[in-house]
């Protein structure tokens, strides 16, 4: 899957295949950094810089819109919104508990462990869910990308020097 994503952004310049592939919701910051500086031998600084700006796009369009497509789902999907609205209660119900715990502390560690399934994309749903404010949910998950990516960028140089 990784190696397909990689071939698809091969016929685009480094700084935009890197700024592009931060936006995807599989890779995120995790695949455009490594591709960016191992690959396509950007400069650190400017390979962390689109993978980061690409990385907050969708975070900054999901957190504006999210409200907006669930009230537009729930008016006209019929059978498909009421499992939209049991899916995001059951998500809500299952990490209210942890949220209430850590706060916006707890989404900016969420979306800095570069593990999968971890992320901005989930962390700007999980903001969503929990009806966090636009403004304090975007600089947490911009603060968790940052770390996100400064831990990606040490494992990156780690095995670009061992490779």
């Amino acid at each position: 899957m990784t190696q397909t994503i990689i071939n698809f952004f091969s016929s685009f310049p480094p700084e935009l295949a890197t700024f592009l592939m931060g936006m995807t919701p599989i890779g995120e910051i995790r695949m455009a950094l490594p591709v960016a500086i191992l690959a396509y031998k950007l400069p650190i600084w400017e390979a962390f810089f689109w993978a980061v700006i690409g990385n907050m796009i969708p975070v900054t369009i999901i957190l504006a819109f999210a409200k907006h497509f669930h009230l537009w789902i729930h008016k006209r999907a019929g059978w498909f919104a009421s499992a939209w609205v049991k899916t995001l209660d059951r998500a809500q119900h299952k990490f209210a508990g942890d949220y209430q715990k850590y706060g916006l502390i707890g989404l900016a560690i969420f979306v800095g462990i570069p593990l999968p399934g971890t992320g901005a994309w989930t962390g700007a749903i999980a903001a969503f869910i929990f009806a966090l404010p636009f403004g304090k949910s975007w600089l947490s998950i911009f603060i968790g990308v940052i770390l996100s990516g400064l831990a990606t960028l040490l494992l990156t140089l780690g095995a670009g020097k061992i490779f």
